[in-house]
């Protein structure tokens, strides 16, 4: 099959999806009483089949699997553009990389686009926004100040950083640079974990995204001690990888799987964070990925993503909340695209989907 046989496949799938949900104006009925936190993981470059639940015979991901045992997993979640700055920006918009004008990385995320954190924060919401943001277009080590960072009141993040163990962000209205002790992820998560803490004390119903750079390359940046997990020999490749490249890939996919590993601990701690906080049973925990990883696949070299091939288009998302009752261990087939996500986060709180979005409120 060819690219733009694979395109027209993609376009699609995010058609059957645009069409085939409820309209954004229509509210679901809200299963409980008081307004439900959220909570958002988003990983980087983190493709659909890296996942123990999704049957990939090497990754270890026992958390993302209990967590798609606990909630409902969507098969089918497309990425609206395996880029890393238009998914974002349709991500916090409901909107086409069309409509907002974001087809390409490092691009300004207008400040008339509405976004995600205003939207809640306009219903009360306190908002929090932990990592790579990618929005701000202004250069990926500059500072973003509080005006350009549509509604997110809690800030700890940079614009793009990929140096794991010494990647920066900035905090508050101080230009000053900052460096996350260690490996990133780790110590956003802690952050994260501080975060839910203080909130499960104030009472106030909060949004929080955390947004991780793994496992997106470098991959031999991934920690020691995870990397020793997937000796690469022993590592099981697909058949779409071409025999001249399995040496580079088994090279680069140790790492790849380590990030993953390493972040699935981190979705375990904010679980377990949220349980011990008395936050679990009224917080909406997603999990997701702007984009996927080609990792060599078809000919696809490592580190490609941006081609309608599954490896790169494909993402895993997973969807928690005990409110609704009966729904653990669900898995939905139907095909659904990154501007669905927010009217459906918006409907599952009873907030009203502006008329700008142009994604759906997905009936879960």
């Amino acid at each position: 099959m060819n690219t733009r046989t694979l395109l027209s496949v993609l376009i699609l799938i995010a058609w059957l999806s645009f069409a085939g949900y409820a309209s954004a104006s229509e509210q679901p009925t809200h299963p409980s009483a008081r307004r439900p936190n959220a909570v958002i993981l988003l990983a980087d470059q983190w493709r659909a089949k890296a996942t123990g639940y999704a049957g990939d015979p090497n990754v270890k991901t026992p958390h993302l699997d209990r967590l798609a045992a606990e909630g409902i997993c969507f098969r089918n979640a497309v990425s609206v553009c395996p880029v890393c700055t238009p998914y974002r920006a349709a991500l916090m918009t409901g909107r086409w990389p069309t409509s907002t004008g974001m087809f390409l990385n490092d691009l300004y995320l207008p400040a008339g686009e509405r976004c995600m954190a205003e939207m809640f924060r306009e219903a009360g919401y306190a908002t929090a926004y932990i990592g790579k943001w990618h929005l701000d277009g202004h250069g990926r080590e500059s500072y973003i100040p509080p005006e350009r960072r549509h509604g997110w009141d809690y800030w700890k993040a940079a614009e793009c950083d990929h140096t794991y163990n010494h990647s920066h962000y900035y905090t508050g209205d101080c230009p000053e640079k900052r460096f996350w002790p260690g490996y990133d992820a780790f110590a956003q998560t802690e952050d994260a974990q501080q975060y839910l803490r203080r909130q499960a004390k104030a009472g106030r119903p909060f949004l929080l995204m955390v947004s991780y750079g793994p496992p997106h390359f470098p991959h031999q940046t991934a920690p020691a001690a995870y990397k020793d997990l997937y000796p690469p020999e022993k590592i099981q490749l697909p058949s779409s990888i071409p025999h001249d490249l399995e040496a580079k890939v088994r090279q680069e996919i140790q790492g790849y799987y380590a990030h993953c590993t390493a972040v699935d601990r981190c979705v375990g701690e904010v679980m377990a964070t949220l349980a011990s906080a008395g936050l679990a049973e009224n917080t909406i925990l997603v999990f997701t990925a702007d984009h996927g990883e080609m990792m060599g696949a078809h000919g696809g070299q490592p580190y490609l993503k941006q081609v309608a091939w599954d490896e790169s288009a494909h993402v895993p998302l997973l969807l928690r909340w005990p409110a609704l009752h009966g729904r653990q261990g669900s898995v939905i087939q139907t095909a659904l695209t990154t501007p669905d996500i927010l009217p459906t986060l918006l409907g599952l709180a009873a907030l009203r989907c502006p008329s700008a979005s142009r994604g759906r409120t997905f009936p879960v």
